[in-house]
C-alpha cells in the first residue's frame, strides 16, 4: 500500500490511516477484527499504544494488509508495549526463556490482588507440580483462599508453561449448577486451535482430542472448585509435560488413587498473614494504628481470607470507623455471620453503580435475565425472558458483556457470575418471565423433536395459556437438533425443576417429553427421576394423555435399568389410561413396552401377542409410525424365541414402512439386526453377516453405541475377526464410559 511510517512513529496514526484507506468505519473494522469499538478508538487516539500481538494480527487480517504493512503495524505496536525495568540488559535467549510466546492460549483469570503470605503452601504446590504429568490437588474449606493461592502461583510460574495456560471453574459447590465436561472442553479445544465445527459431539471424543493435543505440549490446566474425582477425570490432559492443578473442598481420594494426585492442604491464615491481608486493603498506616484490634479482627474472622476481605471492605467504606468498633460488632456471635455475608456486602453496591451507567432498556433486560432457571442463555432464551426479539436480546447481551455483567463462554452462549446472578434475581422483572422462558423451551423442544425424529406424532397440545416466543430456533437437520439437546440438557433439567417448584405443572411435564429423542439415544443416562417429576406434574395437571405418555417412557427406562416389576406397574397404568380415553395410538405404544417387560421376564409368547395387538390398534388408527414400531418389536421377540422365518418376514414388512430412504434411525438399525440374526438362523450365513455388518456400521456412524454393541456382538458369535473385536471393544468402552 505504501502508506509509510508516520513521522512520529505512532501506532494509532498508522492504524487510522490504514482503516481510512480500506474504506472502513470504526464499527466495521471492530466487528471484522472481533474487538470492541471502544478499544479500537483508544488505539487510534493513542490511549492504547501497544496492543497485544493477537489483536494486531486480527486487525491486519481484517484490513487485508500486505505482509510488509502487517509487519510495520506490529513493529509500532511492539514499540508501544511496556517494558520491565532493566529489560534492555536481558540477553535475547534469556528473554525467550522467561516469557511465554505471545500466541499461546491463556485462560487464567487475573492474578489476585492483595495476596499475602502462603510461602509454605506455594512451595508445596511447586513440589506437587514437579515430575511427569503431575496432578496437584489443592484442598481446604470454603473461603480459605484455594483459588487465590493457585492463581497467584500460576501467574508467578507463567514462563514454565510456554504452550498455554487453561482454566475452568467447575462450580462444584455453587447452587447454579456445574458445567458439563463438554462445556469445559468446548472452551479448552478452541483455545488450542480447534475450530468449533471440528469439536467432537461426544465427551469421550472431545476428551480424547484434548489429550492428543496436550500430549506434546507444556500446558498448565487449572480445574477450580471440583466437586469430586469423576468431574475432573475427563478434563485431565495427560501430556508428559503438562501440569494439572485441581482445587476442591473435598479431599478427592479417588483422584489420588487413580491419577496419583499430590494433595496440598490449605488452612486458614495465621495472625501475621491475616493482619497483612487487612493492611493490603486498608493500608498499613490504618492497621498499624490499631494492632491489637487488627489481630482481634483476624481472630474473629478465624483467619478465613473470604471473611477477612468482607470485613476489610466494610471498613474501607467507612474510613473514619475504628477497627476496634468493627471488632466489637463481630464479637456478637448472633450477628457475626450476617456481618460477614459476602453476597450482601460490596457486590450489590458495585453492580448497582454499573447498571446505572447503562441504558434503561438494558437494565430492564438484565433484571429479566435473573429469572432464568439455568446457568446459560442464548439469544432466543434471553428474548423470551425479556419478551423481545432475538436480535434485540443479542444487542443487550453484548452491552452487558462490555460491562462485565455477562460472559460469552461459547459463540452465542452467555453466562453470569454467581453473585451477579443473585443480584439480578433480587430485581423486579415483572410477571410471566419464567412462563415465557419455559414456553420458549417447549417451542424449541418441539422444533428439535421434529428435526430429530421427522414424521413422528406430535408430543402434546400446547398449554392453554401458552406464551409464544417472538422467534423459535430452526434446526436444519437431526445433527443440529442433537447438538442443541446436548448443549441445553443441563439447563432444560434446571428449567423442569424451576417449573415444578413454581407449580407450573402443565409446562413441567411437557418440557420433559420434548427430551424423548435424547432419552431414546441415551437410554441409560439416569432419566427416571426426571420422568417421575414429569409424572407428578401430569397428575397434578389432570392430563391423562400426558400421564400415559410419561408412564410409558418411564416404564421403558425402568426395564432398561432392570427394574421390570416396577416398570410393569407403570405400564399397566399407561395402558389403562389410554384404553379408557379411547386413544388407540397411546394404547399401542403402551402394549409395545409391556411386551418388552414380558420379554425381559422370559414370556416371549405373551410379548409377541401384545405386539400383535399393538399392530392391530396402529393399523386401525392409521398410524404407520406406531405400526412400524410394533412390528419391529414383534420381529425382535420372534427372533429371540427362535422363530426365524416369522422374524425375518416381520422385519422385512417393518422395513418396507421406512419412508425416509437414505436415512438412518434406531428402528431401522434394530430391524437390520433382526434380519441378520434370522438369516443366520435359517442357514444363510453370508447374507446374515452382511445385514449385521450394515446394522453395526449404521449404528457406529450415527453414534448409537448400544446398537453397535448388539450388532457387533451378534457378528462375533459367528466370526472371530480381530477387526470386529476391536470395533466391539471400542463401542462397549464408549457405552460404559457414558453410562
Amino acid at each position: 500500500m505504501g502508506t509509510g511510517t508516520p513521522a512520529d512513529g505512532d501506532f494509532g496514526v498508522l492504524l487510522h490511516g490504514l482503516r481510512r484507506s480500506a474504506g472502513l468505519t470504526q464499527e466495521e473494522l471492530a466487528q471484522a477484527a472481533g474487538i470492541s469499538v471502544r478499544a479500537l478508538s483508544y488505539m487510534e487516539r493513542g490511549r492504547s499504544r501497544g496492543p497485544q500481538r493477537r489483536t494486531v494480527s486480527a486487525l491486519a487480517t481484517a484490513l487485508r494488509l500486505s505482509p510488509q504493512d502487517a509487519r510495520e503495524l506490529e513493529h509500532l505496536a511492539n514499540r508501544g508495549r511496556p517494558r520491565q525495568p532493566g529489560a534492555a540488559q536481558v540477553p535475547p535467549a534469556a528473554a525467550s526463556e522467561a516469557v511465554a510466546p505471545a500466541d499461546s492460549p491463556d485462560l487464567l483469570p487475573r492474578a489476585p490482588r492483595g495476596f499475602h503470605g502462603r510461602a509454605a503452601e506455594l512451595a508445596a504446590v511447586s513440589r506437587a507440580a514437579a515430575g511427569e504429568a503431575p496432578v496437584c490437588l489443592v484442598i481446604g474449606p470454603a473461603g480459605v483462599g484455594k483459588t487465590a493461592l493457585v492463581l497467584h502461583w500460576a501467574h508467578q510460574n507463567r514462563a514454565a508453561f510456554p504452550d498455554g495456560r487453561l482454566h475452568a471453574d467447575l462450580r462444584g459447590f455453587g447452587d447454579t449448577g456445574e458445567p458439563s465436561a463438554m462445556e469445559v472442553l468446548r472452551e479448552f479445544l478452541p483455545a488450542l486451535g480447534v475450530a468449533h465445527g471440528r469439536i467432537p459431539e461426544s465427551v469421550n471424543g472431545a476428551a480424547a482430542l484434548f489429550r492428543s493435543l496436550a500430549a506434546d505440549r507444556q500446558l498448565l490446566v487449572v480445574l477450580d472448585n471440583a466437586r469430586d474425582s469423576e468431574q475432573v477425570r475427563p478434563l485431565l490432559p495427560g501430556g508428559r509435560r503438562c501440569v494439572t492443578v485441581v482445587t476442591s473442598r473435598h479431599r478427592l481420594p479417588g483422584l489420588i488413587v487413580t491419577d496419583t494426585a499430590r494433595p496440598v492442604a490449605v488452612d486458614v491464615l495465621g495472625p501475621t498473614d491475616a493482619t497483612m491481608l487487612l493492611a493490603g486493603v486498608l493500608g498499613a498506616e490504618r492497621v498499624g494504628a490499631e494492632p491489637a484490634a487488627a489481630r482481634r479482627l483476624a481472630e474473629l474472622c478465624g483467619g478465613l481470607p473470604l471473611a477477612l476481605r468482607v470485613a476489610a471492605a466494610r471498613l474501607a467504606q467507612r474510613p473514619a470507623w475504628p477497627l476496634g468498633a468493627m471488632a466489637a460488632e463481630l464479637s456478637d456471635e448472633t450477628r457475626r455471620l450476617s456481618l460477614l455475608d459476602v453476597e450482601d456486602t460490596g457486590v450489590r453496591a458495585a453492580l448497582r453503580l454499573t447498571l446505572q451507567q447503562l441504558p434503561e432498556d438494558v437494565t430492564r433486560f438484565f433484571a429479566h435475565l435473573g429469572c432464568h432457571p439455568g446457568t446459560h442463555v442464548d439469544r432466543y432464551a434471553a428474548a423470551a425472558l425479556a419478551d423481545t426479539d432475538p436480535a434485540a436480546a443479542e444487542t443487550c447481551l453484548e452491552r452487558l458483556a462490555v460491562a462485565h455483567l455477562v460472559t460469552e463462554t461459547a459463540p452465542g452462549r452467555w453466562t453470569m457470575h454467581d453473585l451477579v446472578r443473585l443480584y439480578a434475581r433480587s430485581l423486579d422483572a415483572g410477571p410471566d418471565a419464567l412462563k415465557r422462558v419455559l414456553d420458549h423451551y417447549i417451542a424449541t423442544g418441539l422444533a428439535a423433536v421434529a428435526a430429530a425424529e421427522p414424521g413422528n406424532e406430535e408430543c402434546f397440545p400446547l398449554p392453554e395459556d401458552f406464551l409464544a416466543p417472538a422467534a423459535v430456533r430452526e434446526f436444519g437437520d437431526r445433527s443440529a437438533a442433537v447438538a442443541w439437546y446436548a448443549a441445553e440438557r443441563d439447563d432444560l433439567t434446571l428449567a423442569v425443576a424451576a417449573s415444578h417448584a413454581a407449580a407450573l405443572h402443565e409446562r413441567t411435564w411437557r418440557i420433559v417429553l420434548t427430551l424423548w429423542p435424547l432419552i431414546v439415544w441415551r437410554v441409560r443416562d439416569g432419566w427416571a427421576p426426571l420422568l417421575e417429576t414429569a409424572l407428578e406434574a401430569a397428575r397434578a395437571d389432570a392430563d391423562q394423555h400426558g400421564q400415559a405418555r410419561i408412564l410409558n417412557v418411564l416404564g421403558w427406562i425402568l426395564i432398561e435399568e432392570g427394574r421390570v416389576p416396577e416398570a410393569l406397574i407403570h405400564l399397566e397404568a399407561a395402558r389403562a389410561l389410554a384404553s379408557g380415553a379411547g386413544d388407540a395410538v397411546a394404547e399401542a405404544n403402551a402394549l409395545v413396552v409391556v411386551a418388552m417387560a414380558q420379554a425381559a421376564l422370559g414370556s416371549l409368547d405373551e410379548a409377541a401377542q401384545d405386539c400383535e395387538r399393538a399392530v392391530e390398534l396402529a393399523r386401525r388408527a392409521g398410524d404407520r409410525t406406531i405400526e412400524k414400531l410394533a412390528l419391529q418389536h414383534l420381529a425382535r421377540h420372534r427372533a429371540d424365541a427362535g422363530n426365524w422365518r416369522l422374524a425375518l418376514d416381520t422385519a422385512t414388512q417393518a422395513l418396507a414402512l421406512h419412508d425416509r430412504p437414505g436415512t438412518t434411525d434406531i428402528p431401522r438399525t434394530l430391524l437390520l439386526m433382526v434380519e441378520g440374526e434370522a438369516l443366520l438362523g435359517l442357514g444363510n450365513e453370508t447374507e446374515g453377516i452382511r445385514q449385521l455388518d450394515l446394522a453395526a456400521r449404521e449404528a457406529e456412524s450415527s453414534g448409537y453405541d448400544d446398537g453397535a454393541v448388539r450388532a457387533l456382538g451378534a457378528l462375533l458369535r459367528v466370526s472371530a475377526d480381530a477387526g470386529l473385536q476391536a470395533r466391539y471393544d471400542a463401542a462397549l468402552a464408549r457405552l460404559s464410559t457414558r453410562t
